[in-house]
């Protein structure tokens, strides 16, 4: 690590998916003027390309060459980060239900981890970063001076991402949503590499039924007092 990733500070926010994890990284970040990393969106992106190339989501050693070697970049347009693959911004593609599954099942691959890790840590860059994930302060980023680890039932976060397909005019199944949930916890907190987990110096915050400002002056509340800052 250079001695400019060293003083760069880095707030990761993790938590399980429909935490609202997302949103409170991107309003932190607004907030501070800092730098934001979606690490799901780098699992996304590798699971469209994956799946555009019709590759075997089984397949390890596939699956961890095309994550090494993705085309990607984020934009900053009309004040939303896009993601680009290949020169096509695919920002919408990369939120589709058949992507996420694919994507969950992808991130648990020790390889494809792996060949992601750097890419993530290359965005330690100042004036600071706020990094949203699973494992974003326990082996992305373990010397943090401020981890968040944001949950809400599973009930909850069911509901949010109903109400949000629904907004989209997408027809779905409450039932089948929560049990998509219910799966892709499983999966992330017992996968072999990086499991779903709170760090041991981190702070657990409940979104359930909060409203978001109330948990985003908590955050900002946390880097006042770890780092600093208005």
């Amino acid at each position: 690590m250079s001695d400019t990733e060293n003083l760069t500070p880095v707030i990761t926010i993790d938590g399980p998916s429909g935490s609202g994890k997302g949103t409170i990284a991107r309003l932190v970040a607004d907030r501070l003027g800092f730098r934001l990393l979606d690490s799901g969106a780098l699992y996304r992106l590798t699971a469209l390309a994956a799946l555009e190339r019709e590759a075997d989501l089984t397949d390890e050693a596939t699956l961890t060459e095309i994550a090494a070697g993705l085309d990607i970049r984020f934009e900053l347009r009309d004040g939303e980060t896009a993601a680009v693959l290949g020169g096509r911004d695919v920002s919408r593609d990369i939120r589709m239900e058949e992507v996420s599954m694919a994507a969950s099942k992808v991130a648990a691959m020790p390889g494809v981890r792996a060949a992601l890790l750097q890419r993530q840590r290359d965005f330690r860059q100042p004036p600071g970063l706020v990094a949203d994930g699973r494992d974003m302060g326990t082996t992305v980023f373990p010397d943090a001076p401020v981890k968040v680890f944001l949950t809400a039932s599973a009930e909850e976060r069911a509901r949010r991402r109903y109400e949000q397909l629904r907004e989209k005019g997408v027809s779905v199944s409450l039932r089948d949503l929560l049990e998509d949930i219910r799966a892709r916890d499983a999966r992330d907190m017992n996968r072999e590499t990086s499991p779903l987990a709170p760090a041991e110096d981190a702070v657990e915050l409940d979104s359930t039924g909060v409203d978001i400002d109330d948990v985003l002056q908590r955050v900002l509340q946390l880097v006042h007092e770890r780092i600093g800052g208005d």
